[in-house]
């Protein structure tokens, strides 16, 4: 019998241990309407459903929403605010769907933008920051020695050292004492450091408000729309597994074991039977990891490891299983072959078409995403608790009659895998550097069987 392959292609819950982990995977979850026009068209409010607050002017062309299977506009999904860390860019991230139920499981009925924009106030304050690291480096650094005479072809002197002590980062060396500063100095560069980095977010997003571009008067303001929430972040949490409610006393038997030593050879007892089970392991692993925060719409881990919905070609293609050598087909040759592993890879992924670099995994939409712009809709046509009795069932038979019809809308998506260029490029076609940027990302979708 093959070498089983372990699926360790993501965080397992079993291998938590005794106690809850907090993983690097940060859950987008829903937290209320979006109510003030300035939240509205601020583009460092990201949001669910809504209308997007477009970061490049003049604004993106409108087909960018288009459905590429039906050509009809699409309504945004999600609108995520996510810089790169120090870049001067503004960033955000726009992912549309389409809810026909004609263009479900058709390749561009949702699609991702992401939309770059220079931030030349940021900017400043990121040199700033750059320059008086720089300088704290710099005082760091022991003053150079000067080297004893020498003939220029000896091979006995001791060679220079690096630049802002990278030997000393490398080799896990102590830096050397910083000079004394007086106590005035000492405050002000600490009241300098903190007042610049526990502002910095806060004033990025501010700039963003101010400029960020609206949609007014075009045709974004037109687009078919779901009611906007806004969208928090939570950092993922496993807790501890339960322990085990076997009795201490008890005595576990493996039928295998005793087989065994008799003699006998039992893997082909269980290779039937473990074969005819319908369990698909990857759909069961997604859905207990998901359990542990039931609320959440989206994943966001840049370069991090997308969770597969279930095991499709989509998976086989982002966890390939790698090559096993033939089994020996006589007794003579028998050997043991150790079990291989999948491993999470991007090589079926197309590069950036920009700069050739490669796309990493950025974020994934969640199926609750689903209900919840599913909810919102209705909440918003009609409150149920102000509906009489017949009022409701006819808004039910009205809605089981739009299921039918060959328009129906409906999405059918279990996870959409979003992968950005790793670089974050801002280029022109010929390879210019630019101040703005709307660039299309490639998505992966795995379909609700």
């Amino acid at each position: 019998m093959p070498a089983p392959i372990e699926d360790d292609w993501s965080d397992s819950d079993e291998e938590i241990g005794t106690g809850g982990v907090e993983t690097d995977v940060l859950l987008g979850v829903p937290d209320g309407s979006v109510e003030t026009e300035s939240d509205v068209k601020d583009a460092a409010v990201s949001r669910i459903g809504g209308l997007p607050a477009l970061l490049p002017s003049p604004e993106p062309p409108f087909s960018s929403s288009q459905c590429k299977v039906c050509s009809n506009p699409m309504e945004l999904l999600v609108q995520v605010w996510c810089p790169f860390e120090d870049s001067p860019m503004d960033r955000a991230l726009y992912i549309w769907g389409c809810a026909r139920t004609a263009c479900q499981r058709q390749a561009g009925s949702v699609r991702a933008w992401r939309g770059l924009r220079y931030n030349a106030t940021y900017a400043s304050k990121l040199e700033k920051k750059k320059a008086r690291k720089q300088a704290q480096e710099k005082a760091r650094s022991p003053p150079p020695v000067p080297a004893p005479a020498a003939s220029p072809f000896s091979m006995q002197g001791s060679p220079a050292p690096m630049a802002f002590g990278l030997g000393d980062a490398i080799f896990g060396q102590p830096a050397s004492d910083p000079p004394i500063q007086s106590a005035s100095e000492e405050e002000g560069d600490d009241h300098s450091d903190a007042e610049s980095d526990a502002s910095s977010s806060s004033e990025h997003s501010l700039i963003t408000a101010m400029a960020s571009a609206t949609v007014s008067a075009s045709f974004w303001e037109a687009a078919p729309s779901y009611p906007a929430l806004y969208l928090s972040t939570m950092s993922e949490y496993i807790p501890q597994p339960p322990k085990s409610k076997i009795p201490a006393n008890a005595r576990i038997e493996d039928p295998a074991e005793d087989d065994s030593k008799a003699g006998k050879d039992v893997s082909w007892a269980f290779e039937a039977y473990e074969n005819s089970l319908e369990v698909d392991n990857v759909f069961d692993r997604f859905t207990k990891r998901v359990s542990h925060t039931g609320e959440q719409c989206i994943r966001y881990e840049l370069k991090g490891t997308p969770l597969p919905f279930a095991s499709d070609k989509v998976f086989e293609a982002l966890f390939p299983a790698p090559p096993q050598d033939p089994l020996p087909v006589t007794k003579a040759e028998f050997k043991v072959v150790p079990a291989v592993k999948r491993s999470y890879s991007t090589a079926s992924i197309p590069t950036c078409p920009s700069c050739k670099s490669n796309r990493v995994f950025e974020c994934q939409l969640m199926p609750n995403l689903i209900n919840v712009l599913r909810d919102s809709v209705q909440d918003k046509e009609a409150d149920v608790r102000k509906l009489t009795d017949e009022q409701r069932i006819k808004a039910v038979q009205d809605a089981l009659k739009r299921s039918r019809e060959p328009g129906s809308r409906g999405m059918e998506w279990g996870t959409c895998m979003v992968f950005s260029c790793e670089n974050d490029c801002c280029l022109s076609e010929e390879g210019k550097d630019l101040k703005e940027a709307w660039r299309e990302e490639y998505v992966l979708v795995q379909w609700d069987d």
